[in-house]
């Protein structure tokens, strides 16, 4: 019965595998066409800005930069309309890329070409209604853009475009990881502390305190970072710092609570010999059990790091920055070679830290 009714909750249908197989093996074999490095090259790019739709008083579709010239024979363009681009001041017999950019910088079309002898480049063009896919009224005319760009290789490699957002994102990702962990192990300390049932519940008010702690810590503890940090990009913006701030008090929670178990299964021993004395709580605290709870807190600290930068890359697909920002727009855009980089990086990233996270931790315990 639970099987049943999990299975339409959940809408459990395999044949879907199979129907949309082609589509899968489509997506699987693009990752695997890794886009991190590619070869050293020069380029040499102009452009003109277009609009589209029509006004009365369109401007002119023609610039010159640097000797390169880049213009459209007609003074505007409209959905269906054949135009004719233009450039001059190219390398010459060099394949050229032509391609068109709406207002919000996305490629609506392109096209390959090769100039000719004299560095000149022509290409009539039919406009495509998806130019204003992204509009909200395409009807209103707004300012286009097209580019021609030439590249050529020049010897040895260098990362390419999505290289440097991968490399980025993963910088990015780490110390977003690293800062709230440290952070987060520095307020989660003192709570640890207030959360321990041995050292607070001597009297009312301290097991009061205990109480309100282990609560609180408890209640914070039960919300995913992904959802404080959706609360957090709305109040700050979108960014990694959301993000930090998201994991950090959810890091905090979550040691807390380690910090105070840590502490609760100590040995008796040496706080009743410090009590003995007529010693303080934080005199106890101090002498009797710090000592023992140093080793465990540090390793239980690394491994929290490890579990940060995982939930970094998760962060990132509500606007908390880091790597995952970037593989939520590739797939957006169904730049599937990019999210396969994205992951292989990810991937390695993770396997090489939880490999000298678990020999540190090895010899911490």
């Amino acid at each position: 019965m639970a099987y049943g009714i999990g299975g339409q909750v959940t809408e459990f249908n395999l044949r879907a595998l199979v129907e949309n197989s082609k589509r899968s093996k489509d997506i699987v074999s693009a990752m695997f066409q890794l886009d991190f490095t590619q070869p050293k090259t020069e380029k040499k790019e102009g452009f003109t800005d277009i609009q589209s739709p029509c006004s009365a008083t369109p401007p002119v579709p023609d610039r010159t930069v640097n000797g390169v010239r880049v213009y459209v024979v007609e003074p505007c363009a409209t959905v269906n309309q054949t135009i004719t681009v233009k450039g001059e001041g190219f390398w010459p017999n060099t394949p050229t890329l032509i391609y068109w950019q709406n207002p919000i910088g996305g490629k609506a079309m392109d096209a390959q070409v090769k100039s000719d002898a004299q560095g000149n480049v022509s290409l009539e063009w039919v406009v495509s209604p998806y130019v204003h896919s992204t509009a909200p009224d395409p009807t209103v005319p707004q300012i286009h853009r097209i580019k021609v760009s030439q590249s050529r290789p020049i010897g040895g490699i260098e990362l390419s475009d999505v290289g440097g957002y991968v490399v980025q994102g993963i910088y990015e990702t780490l110390a977003l990881a690293f800062l709230s962990t440290i952070v987060g192990a520095l307020i989660a300390i003192p709570f640890g502390f207030l959360a321990a049932r041995n050292l607070m519940t001597g009297n009312p008010v301290t097991t009061a305190i205990f109480l309100v702690t282990r609560t609180i810590l408890n209640i914070v503890r039960s919300i995913e970072s992904l959802i404080i940090a959706i609360i957090f990009v709305i109040i700050v913006g979108l960014g990694p710092f959301p993000g930090m701030i998201a994991i950090t008090i959810h890091t905090v929670a979550a040691l807390g609570k380690l910090y105070s178990e840590v502490i609760e299964g100590i040995d008796s021993g040496p706080i009743d010999a410090v009590k003995a004395t007529g010693a303080s709580w934080p005199q106890v605290v101090r002498y009797a059990v710090i000592p023992q709870v140093v080793p465990t807190f540090t390793a239980l600290t690394i491994y929290r790091w490890d579990i940060n930068i995982r939930s970094s890359t998760i962060i990132g697909f509500v606007g908390g920055g880091g790597i995952g920002f970037f593989l939520w727009q590739w797939i957006v855009l169904q730049d599937y070679r990019a999210v396969g980089t994205a992951f292989v990086a990810i991937a390695v990233v993770v396997i090489i830290l939880d490999f000298f996270s678990a020999r540190i931790r090895e010899r911490l315990v």
